[in-house]
């Protein structure tokens, strides 16, 4: 393993050593800060533009109602997936792909890695659609959107150090609190949205295929196959250890809870567009902001396209690189944001290039832009059940796990999720070849 990237991750370890001494004060908010960054970069990562465009045709065709505590529901289930991957890195230190090759072997590895690159790719094209989508608001061509982006993330790679990338890219993410004000320029109900928090109310019109779709969609939007593969990945190339899971575990809370704020902000904006309709080729075409101007005004619409575009690209930087870790931890090649460019460029090359590939396709004319947004949410909701089998067995490795192997609630947790979303994934697939059994 390169000097270089065993170098700056010590500095990591004792920067964090020498703050532990005394954790009193400042120096424990210091702690914190040095510990924070996987959880929340996942959580803000997975708020990705069709995650909430998303939520915003939630808002705009069922209100607050129903899908409010749904999403939040959702969000505590990917806690539970997402704690299991971060005790993982913090008691291994190596990443999601190699633990998967050495514990099942390389057809289930090549299966697993071939399910995660398919939807990775699928999933950044729809990031740049988003981009696309977020810019385009304001006039800027496709082709500036999608180059200034790439260029974006390569300087974020080029200090070839890992905690100046996540600092850079925690940045960016917490950038999807700009929806806070979007909502509140919705002059929302404050009443209504509290009793929809703690009451739960019937979905409008039942269960149609449409509203199967969306909640479908929004499970999509907070659960998928790469956060488990980012975050075990950052965890371990932040070289947090056993002793740091207290602080892994409140990283991957704060995470959650920030981005389910969010997402609840994002379906209360558009909630006063209920009795529109916004389909499928809005999204690259930004007609939420546009639909939006007349009720909260221009700067509430930019502010929602500015969010679009910001989320895309948090999530581009995030899942390119979570496919740059994945195809080199199978190769036993150098595979950190510690490793310089010179000895990692390989590393980069994937990580730079797998962004580049899916930023041109979208700019290929005639593509069915529309048609693959609502593909990718088709790709993620089949995934996740075998990428969640892959966990829960190596959550309860006790050769690898030792200690912190799962235990009994851990496990009726992660079953009942397990089992939760492959139900989910087999409603979705009934209702996608049989969607008048729904009405």
């Amino acid at each position: 393993m390169p000097a270089h990237e065993d170098y700056d991750r010590a500095r990591d370890r004792r920067a964090i050593e020498r703050t532990r001494i005394q954790v009193t004060g400042w120096r424990g908010a210091r702690l914190l800060f040095l510990l924070i960054g996987p959880g929340i970069l996942t959580f803000l990562g997975e708020n990705d533009a069709p995650s909430m465009l998303s939520y915003a045709a939630t808002g705009a065709q069922f209100g607050i109602g129903f899908f409010l505590p749904f999403v939040v529901s959702t969000f505590a289930i990917a806690f539970v997936i997402q704690e299991m991957a971060a005790r993982i890195g913090t008691a291994t230190g190596q990443g999601h792909a190699r633990l998967i090759f050495a514990r099942f072997g390389r057809f289930w590895g090549h299966f697993a890695m071939t399910d995660l690159f398919i939807g990775n790719f699928l999933t950044l094209v729809t990031e740049f659609i988003g981009i696309r989508a977020g810019l385009g608001f304001f006039g800027v061509p496709p082709v500036v959107a999608v180059g200034g982006s790439i260029l974006v993330i390569g300087l974020a790679i080029s200090t070839s150090r890992y905690h100046t990338w996540e600092r850079i890219t925690m940045v960016l993410a917490l950038g999807n609190a700009i929806f806070l004000p979007v909502a509140f320029l919705a002059h929302p109900d404050f009443h209504a949205i509290g009793q929809a928090l703690l009451s739960w109310s019937p979905l409008p019109g039942g269960f149609r295929p449409d509203a199967f779709t969306l909640m479908i969609a929004d499970i999509g939007a907070t659960v998928t196959p790469w956060m488990l593969f980012f975050q075990q990945g950052t965890v371990a190339d932040k070289g947090l250890t056993p002793r740091e899971l207290a602080g892994a575990r409140f990283d991957t809370a704060m995470g959650a809870a920030l981005a389910a704020i969010f997402g609840v902000a994002a379906i209360v904006a558009t909630a006063p567009l209920l009795s529109h309709r916004v389909s499928a080729p809005a999204f690259q075409a930004a007609q939420f902001a546009q639909a939006l101007e007349p009720l909260i005004g221009h700067l509430g619409a930019s502010l929602f396209a500015i969010g679009i575009f910001e989320a895309g690209l948090v999530a581009v930087i995030t899942i390119s690189t979570t496919s740059a870790y994945a195809f080199h931890e199978i190769l036993g090649a150098p595979h950190s944001l510690n490793t310089s460019l010179r000895d990692g460029w390989r590393f980069y090359a994937v990580l730079l290039g797998s962004a580049v590939i899916a930023g041109g396709f979208t700019l290929v004319p005639g593509m069915p832009l529309e048609d693959i947004v609502i593909l990718v949410n088709v790709v993620a909701t089949l995934a996740m059940p075998p990428a969640l089998l892959f966990l829960l067995v190596l959550a309860n490795d006790h050769e690898i796990m030792g200690a912190y192997q799962n235990g009994l609630l851990a496990n009726i947790a992660g079953i009942g999720v397990t089992v939760f979303l492959i139900a989910c994934g087999l409603g979705f697939t009934t209702v996608v070849l049989f969607p008048h059994l729904l009405g």
